[in-house]
């Protein structure tokens, strides 16, 4: 079946979807963005670590930035989320994974329509992406 959509282009259901999705998620992670560095450029979120310490810490190797300025790595920057420079990583992940959802609504279209090979494409692909996402294929940064 093909929807049409204004301007006489016709999407399937599965490509209106996605799209969609991908639409809501991406939009809602710009407003994450956006209104994490409103909070933390108008200083209603304390930062994890001072502006003024930012210079003398920018030419450090990583572990040793991480060490001396106590900032998240990994997925420990879910736990300081209160802090301004921490927030927007929020948005970020939710731009990274704004495909995710899309990807699972799309299963139960193609099962319907007997798709085995994308659906089991999707369940590739998020699979890559969660575990990209899980930090085990890193070396612990």
């Amino acid at each position: 079946m093909i929807v049409a959509t204004p301007g006489s282009v016709t999407q399937s259901p599965v490509q209106l979807r996605y799209a969609l999705l991908v639409e809501a998620a991406a939009r809602l992670g710009l407003v994450l963005l956006v209104l994490s560095f409103a909070a933390y450029v108008l200083g209603l979120m304390p930062p994890q670590v001072a502006l003024d310490r930012l210079p003398a810490l920018w030419g450090l190797p990583v572990q040793e930035y991480l060490q001396r300025s106590g900032a998240p790595s990994g997925w420990s920057w879910l736990g300081q989320l209160q802090h301004g420079d921490v927030a927007g990583m929020l948005g970020i992940a939710v731009l990274a994974g704004c495909s995710l959802p899309a990807l699972l609504a799309l299963l139960p279209l193609y099962l319907q329509q007997r798709d085995r090979t994308c659906a089991a494409l999707c369940v590739a692909e998020v699979a890559v992406v969660l575990l990209a996402a899980s930090g085990w294929l890193s070396n612990g940064l």
